[in-house]
């Protein structure tokens, strides 16, 4: 057996990587991006084979207008309104980035070669307006390779299982809790059923879990830096990847259940954790922590462009990073609970964050584009 040294384990991260189970995913997106051929670069280079999107990414791409002058033109023209621009201009993306990762989907039968799309944060605690525009992004896009990202608050658990059960491949996003991520696994699961109750074909099926990662860290080392005592300090940086460890765990005892025995028997494919937020946000911290510590086979790491980067450039990929340390994360987010930081309020705080900033990001995105229709002698309104 070779010896995994720091320098060999360095050398290749992206490829070992991707030799342990860990699918890369981009997690941008943008017209200049497309055009410029960085994302076949990306795919071709950086083992790349998939990419997401939020309202953020495409508030950030949309809003520089850098790429989309002549569809906004055109979109001016016909006097569309605002949201049917941005859906126009965000579906067009989409659809191109698919295009690009379809070899990668068919090699890897539908597996990876993914590129997701969320509904409107707006409707995230509505269930029916979440299945409709599911169903109308899938159409919309167009392409086998595309994931529907629907949120994982409480009215987005029945909105998984109908949008899978109408047989649309599903990213849930958003998670943060053991005990909702428990949910989605139950949500998805329900959709499988109802899928085959209509006589869906569930092998066509697919959906990753989106666990939130490095906010976890963020939210609670705040929380431990007011406390301020040794016992605190000690414990910074170690929530997120405990919680994430513990996400994996429930995934393994879900997936080798009864339930899903059955419908693995209709060849239906299980559905992934996909560690999310894996960019560090404390620079004191490795700038590839949530990356080499959250090494399990079949999972998915969606990372932005830097901290791609800098798994290319320096990552650590020493083997299975997750399955091992079930015990130890216990131990430290009990830890944190007994000094007063309640594990349940965090995360819920988190998910309410998470669902407001994008909606903030959403309406920068209407804002902007708003601006450029008016800008060409159309009101958007």
């Amino acid at each position: 057996m070779i010896k995994v040294t720091e320098a060999t384990a360095t050398a290749g991260a992206l490829r070992r990587l991707s030799e342990e189970g860990v699918s890369i995913w981009l997690d941008d997106l943008s017209r200049r991006r497309i055009e410029s051929g960085n994302l076949a670069e990306l795919v071709a280079g950086k083992h790349v084979v998939g990419v997401t999107t939020n309202p953020s990414i495409f508030q950030a791409a949309i809003g520089s207008g850098e790429g989309y002058e002549e569809q906004l033109t055109d979109l001016a023209v016909r006097g569309v309104t605002v949201d049917e621009a941005v859906r126009m201009l965000t579906t067009a993306d989409v659809r191109a980035a698919a295009d690009i990762l379809d070899p990668v989907y068919k090699t890897t039968g539908g597996r990876d070669g993914r590129v997701s799309i969320e509904v409107d944060p707006r409707l995230a605690h509505d269930t029916a307006a979440t299945i409709a525009e599911a169903g109308q992004l899938a159409w919309l896009v167009d392409r086998p390779n595309v994931m529907i990202k629907i949120p994982a608050t409480k009215a987005g658990l029945p909105a998984i299982t109908e949008v899978v059960g109408a047989g649309i491949s599903v990213n849930v996003t958003l998670i943060f809790s053991l005990e909702r991520y428990r949910e989605v696994m139950d949500a998805y699961l329900a959709g499988l059923e109802k899928a085959q109750s209509k006589g869906l074909d569930l092998s066509g099926i697919h959906s990753v879990a989106s666990f939130f990662v490095s906010r976890v860290d963020a939210e609670i080392d705040k929380r431990l830096t007011v406390l301020g005592t040794a016992e605190a300090l000690s414990l910074k940086g170690r929530a997120a990847l405990a919680n994430a460890r513990l996400a994996y765990e429930a995934y393994e005892a879900v997936f080798t259940g009864g339930r899903w025995t059955a419908l693995a028997g209709a060849k239906a494919n299980k559905q992934r954790p996909l560690w999310a937020s894996t960019g560090v946000k404390d620079p004191a911290y490795k700038d590839t922590l949530y990356v080499d510590e959250l090494v399990a086979p079949g999972t998915v790491n969606t990372m932005p462009e830097a901290t791609l980067n800098a798994t290319a450039d320096h990552g650590l990929i020493t083997g299975d990073t997750v399955t091992g340390g079930y015990e130890q994360a216990r131990a430290d987010l009990a830890a944190v609970e007994r000094l007063g930081i309640s594990y349940d309020q965090v995360v819920q705080q988190l998910e309410d964050e998470g669902v407001a900033k994008f909606e903030v990001a959403w309406q920068d995105l209407l804002d902007a584009v708003t601006k450029s229709l008016n800008s060409k002698g159309v009101d958007g309104e």
